[in-house]
């Protein structure tokens, strides 16, 4: 079995374990995540969210690019004295 065999048989319940991992930088015991964990995890994450049509405004990482308005109306003058 592969990478991507693996990470293509993971559970909701494993994909909601890896998140919280990465959230917390913990594993569900309590013990810490090294930075290479956090990489793969992150991997996992980000493939297992593209193989199973995770809303892309549920998947990690998103940001939504909506406005307030279509003009900027925060905009102030500068006055140089």
């Amino acid at each position: 079995m592969n990478l991507e065999d693996l990470i293509r048989s993971l559970t909701p319940e494993v994909y909601e374990n890896l998140k919280n991992a990465v959230a917390t930088g913990r594993w569900p015991n309590g013990r810490k995540l090294e930075d290479g964990q956090r990489e793969l995890c992150m991997e996992a994450i980000i493939y297992y969210e593209n193989t199973h049509d995770v809303p892309a405004d549920q998947r990690v990482g998103y940001l939504d690019q909506g406005c307030k308005s279509d003009k900027d109306d925060d905009t102030q003058p500068l006055n140089i004295q």
